[in-house]
């Protein structure tokens, strides 16, 4: 969206024309008219196949043959739908997916008929060639007859000499009966005659466009994949990222065991067998060896709290994001602030996750940021959990480089989270993380 934004702002600072004097010398208005005038023939092949077909093959459904003429009409339907999503791409820039694939339990012609006849996205193709035909023939009608006439008029100056050579007249006729006629044929009225065809040449890109939109509806709502098959690939891909999340914890968890405390507890083993040997033979030396291995037992410790912590800490059970993330502020390299306003506590899985997300970025503060100071900040707006944190470092965080903060954004959208990170070069750094809210 940003990129979009971006790329329409520096056009239209490069131009010092205006839009609506430039509209009909532009590359997008001409591929707008050329995609309307293509409609026409295209829509009569389309509509023709598909009335033709679908009304054999129900006529047909008596017997047998009915049901391979549907799956054909279908299967041509689906077909003229990639050329219309490739003629949108090309001409109106309109970039729409391919609908939801044929499901099939077991391969065979009969079901792959079944499946095309069971599919969802193949009726709607059907619809596209039944609704676009009367909007093609409209808009053909419109555009050609908008777009000639401006050109007609606005040149009228250039070739209105035609009419007193060729056609025994002065000029273009406007009215004319048994016994009065008006011709266009003098500089004042030739003159309003091209001004009126600059309205007309002027307005009519606008006028293609708003008529180019609706093909685009029409594309992206009957023959890209419905909602519900989006949303199920939306939430194949958020599964996907919940179980490799899930993994990457969990050899996390094993890395940490076995590079910390399991090998502290290895050499305190160590350790006191050593100090267990020398007990007789030197009671001072088992001693040192007994204090060394107590100083063992308690980083041991800590690092398994720390551990613990890490998978989920105790205070955020008992006293809520407010105490927990006071708490990971207090270890930060930095000072930061932290404000905490919710009216009620949210369900454990989206607070552990607000937990977890905060402490990442504390961590990416103390290691990154170079700044001074920062700030946490949390809110509910409406069913939105909000975090917002904040740093005076020397920016530059990219979602996009692949980081932790890649990582973080996919775990937010795993459970329909949101992450922006605006990080310019020079700082500040702000990020803001969406949740739902899930009492």
């Amino acid at each position: 969206m940003a990129m979009e934004y971006g790329h329409g702002y520096a056009a239209g600072t490069g131009h010092r024309m205006p839009a609506a004097l430039r509209a009909p010398f532009e590359a997008r208005s001409w591929r707008e008219f050329a995609y309307v005038l293509l409609s026409l023939p295209v829509s009569v092949v389309l509509f023709s196949w598909t009335v033709t077909m679908v009304a054999l093959g129900a006529g047909l459904l008596v017997t047998f043959l009915g049901i391979p003429v549907l799956a054909a009409a279908l299967a041509g339907c689906r077909g003229f739908g990639m050329l219309e999503r490739a003629r949108a791409r090309g001409l109106l820039r309109v970039d729409v997916a391919e609908p939801e694939p044929l499901r099939m339990r077991k391969p065979g012609a009969a079901a792959w008929m079944g499946a095309l006849l069971k599919s969802g996205a193949s009726w709607r193709h059907v619809l596209y060639a039944l609704v676009q035909f009367p909007w093609a023939v409209f808009a053909f009608s419109v555009a050609v007859s908008f777009w000639t006439c401006g050109w007609a008029l606005l040149t009228y100056p250039l070739w209105f000499w035609a009419f007193p050579a060729y056609a025994g007249q002065g000029g273009l006729q406007l009215y004319g009966d048994a016994h009065h006629s008006v011709y266009l044929d003098n500089p004042f009225e030739i003159t309003v005659t091209a001004l009126v065809g600059l309205v007309f040449t002027l307005a009519t890109p606008w006028l293609v466009r708003a008529l180019t939109t609706v093909d685009g509806l029409l594309v992206r709502g009957l023959l890209g994949p419905s909602p519900l098959s989006a949303r199920v690939v939306e939430l194949e891909s958020d599964r996907g990222a919940v179980v490799d999340t899930a993994a990457a914890d969990l050899r996390r968890i094993e890395r940490d065991l076995h590079d910390g405390a399991q090998a502290r507890l290895v050499n305190l083993a160590m350790d006191l067998g050593l100090a267990k040997e020398k007990l007789r033979e030197d009671p001072q030396t088992a001693a040192r060896m007994v204090e060394e291995a107590h100083g063992e037992v308690k980083t041991a410790l800590q690092e398994l709290r720390d551990l613990a912590r890490g998978i989920h800490p105790a205070v955020l059970t008992d006293r809520g994001l407010d105490a927990a993330l006071s708490s990971v502020a207090s270890r930060c390299t930095v000072p930061v602030t932290v404000e905490v306003d919710l009216p009620a506590r949210p369900a454990a899985a989206i607070e552990g996750i607000a937990y977890f997300t905060v402490s990442e970025l504390l961590q990416n503060i103390s290691k990154h940021s170079r700044s001074r100071t920062a700030s946490v900040d949390v809110w509910r707006a409406e069913d939105r959990l909000m975090l917002q944190v904040v740093d005076d470092g020397v920016g530059g965080a990219d979602v996009a480089r692949g980081s932790g903060l890649a990582g973080l954004a996919a775990r937010l959208d795993a459970v329909d989270g949101v992450l922006v990170v605006d990080s310019p070069a020079g700082g500040p750094t702000r990020v803001i993380a969406e949740l739902p809210w899930r009492a």
